[in-house]
């Protein structure tokens, strides 16, 4: 099984890069805008849209408000398995570190789920950076 660990700073405070996150319908407007361009809830999942017009659905297996951890799965499409974690962890400055790890089958497609990941923190740390402090 891949599994890809990721990791960023962010100028942002923890709790206003939890607040983000938390909102978990909210990801093409508050954590991750134009990387994904649309979100839809549904109970227990969320449809995202991403700007290369992926969609994905995601199960929302945890939201741990006291770990500042969510927890999501995607299902169907060409992975038989995936299962992901973004938590957040206050930085010695009063900024944040994001944490992303993602497990996934088959092996073949990590190179690929590795470079939207890396490009959704990219995004990220862009957006909680501009953000920070407002």
């Amino acid at each position: 099984m891949a599994s890809i660990r990721r990791e960023i700073h962010t100028t942002a405070a923890p709790a206003d890069v939890w607040d983000a996150i938390r909102d978990v319908g909210a990801l093409h407007t508050r954590l991750v805008p134009g990387f994904v361009v649309d979100t839809k809830l549904e109970p227990g999942a969320r449809i995202v849209t991403f700007a290369n017009g992926m969609t994905a659905k995601e199960l929302i297996v945890d939201l741990d408000d006291h770990e500042r951890r969510l927890v999501w799965s995607a299902v169907g499409g060409r992975l038989s398995h995936h299962n992901a974690s973004v938590q957040v962890f206050a930085a010695d400055d009063g900024g944040s570190r994001v944490l992303w790890i993602a497990d996934l089958l088959p092996n073949e497609l990590a190179p690929t789920i590795a470079g939207m990941i890396d490009h959704g923190l990219t995004v990220m740390k862009a957006t909680l950076d501009t953000n920070a402090g407002r």
